[in-house]
């Protein structure tokens, strides 16, 4: 009987070495090809997002301002009337001392 050309062959065992080493070089492949076809999408920004970002900014400094003014005018009228009371009460306790 002659042997058959597609019958399985016995591999060599290869050195440990060898494989740690192949095994490095194809880690490094993949990060290296992960890393160049992730760095243009990074540095590519739309002009839509970036105007965006800019307008959000805005909007927000816009309402601290609101906010802060709403504040010192209610903190205002707050000691306003504090100050109307108080003189009222002034002016009652001096008719009530009078009686």
């Amino acid at each position: 009987m002659s042997r058959r050309s597609s019958a399985y062959t016995k591999l060599e065992i290869e050195d440990p070495e060898d494989v740690k080493h192949r095994r490095a070089q194809f880690l490094i492949y993949k990060v290296l090809q992960q890393a160049a076809h992730s760095s243009p999408r990074r540095r590519r920004r739309s002009w839509l997002r970036i105007r965006m970002c800019k307008l959000r900014v805005r909007i927000g400094n816009r309402l601290k301002k609101l906010r802060k003014g709403i504040v010192l005018s209610v903190g205002a009228a707050k000691a306003s009337g504090h100050k109307q009371v108080i003189s009222h009460m002034r002016t009652w306790k001096r008719l009530f001392a009078l009686v």
